[in-house]
């Protein structure tokens, strides 16, 4: 590693997924196919939403917050990744880093809430139909989408204090393919314990609280659908949060892994690995998740395609 003079280094070095460089063109063309279908699925659930008025109701409308996030989530981290695969130069500057490391933070964030906003909507849904209308309003909807932009965009900017106020002297060099805390950490000469319980009880404080709303949310509707007489009903009723829970399921696991564990089980490789998965992956398999399991979006977009 490449030791270094200054506090704090004009640009950072990512070192990428690998240094082979046959794998290089191989991950170039699998991650540019997998954003090409991020993009394309997330912009065509947008506008599905958008155009059919049927689907403009609350469900529909943090379904496209989703998707929204996604595309955004993707695009702060794709690009540059495809840049540097084939790139020689494959450094990123200090505030390139702690733009996209604060955006990064920030859509993740708001993702967690978005889906616990989500599991509450399924739960009004099924266990107040009658309510449904009044509680889940779009005033009240928008209320709570701008509230959870607002105050994870806003929170990301202490995360982003906590990582950049560090002495960088050890190396520039972040073993990482994005700017992402954990590997940024270890670049510092100072002991970044204390940096690192104030973001994990920061930030563990806000996906809790999403991850207990949207675990209530799911006990409440389990035990509300096994009430439920008729098997065409439990079945009408889980096939509206099978999509959801899915997607809850892969995000949840992946940043858990990430984020929840032990201080001395640091690992790039594996670290590299799961970050595919909530920053590739989940995004490109969101919309396909939701538009296999929907009818409703299957229908709109068979409609829009046909005009």
């Amino acid at each position: 590693m490449e030791y270094m003079n200054q506090s704090t280094p004009s640009q950072f070095i990512l070192i990428g997924l690998s240094t082979n460089t046959h794998l290089q063109k191989i991950y170039f063309v699998i991650f540019l196919l997998m954003y090409i279908a991020t993009v394309a699925g997330n912009v065509l659930i947008i506008t599905v939403v958008r155009v059919n008025k049927r689907l403009h109701t609350a469900m529909y409308f943090f379904l496209s917050n989703l998707s929204f996030i996604d595309l955004c989530f993707s695009s702060t981290i794709v690009p540059k990744l495809l840049i540097n695969t084939l790139a020689k130069d494959k450094s990123i500057s200090f505030l390139g880093c702690a733009t996209q490391m604060y955006f990064h933070l920030a859509l993740g964030g708001t993702e967690c809430v978005i889906l616990a906003i989500m599991a509450f909507d399924r739960y009004v849904a099924i266990c107040n139909p009658l309510r449904y209308n009044t509680i889940m309003n779009m005033q009240i909807c928008i209320q709570l989408a701008v509230g959870t932009w607002s105050s994870n965009f806003l929170n990301s900017i202490s995360y982003a204090l906590i990582t950049f106020q560090l002495p960088y002297c050890r190396s520039n060099h972040v073993d990482h393919y994005f700017c992402e805390m954990p590997p940024l950490f270890r670049l510092s000469c100072k002991d970044t314990l204390m940096n690192e319980i104030a973001v994990y009880v920061s930030g563990g404080l806000v996906a809790v609280c999403a991850f207990a709303l949207t675990l209530m949310s799911y006990v409440q509707i389990i035990s509300t659908v096994l009430k439920t007489r008729t098997t065409g009903g439990r079945h009408k009723a889980f096939s509206t949060c099978a999509s959801h829970l899915a997607v809850v399921c892969l995000y949840y696991g992946a940043i858990s892994f990430m984020y929840m564990r032990p201080r001395n089980s640091y690992s790039p490789k594996k670290d590299r690995a799961v970050s595919i998965l909530y920053t590739v992956v989940t995004p490109m398999v969101n919309p396909i998740i939701y538009s296999i399991r929907n009818k409703e979006v299957k229908g709109s977009l068979k409609r829009m395609l046909r005009k």
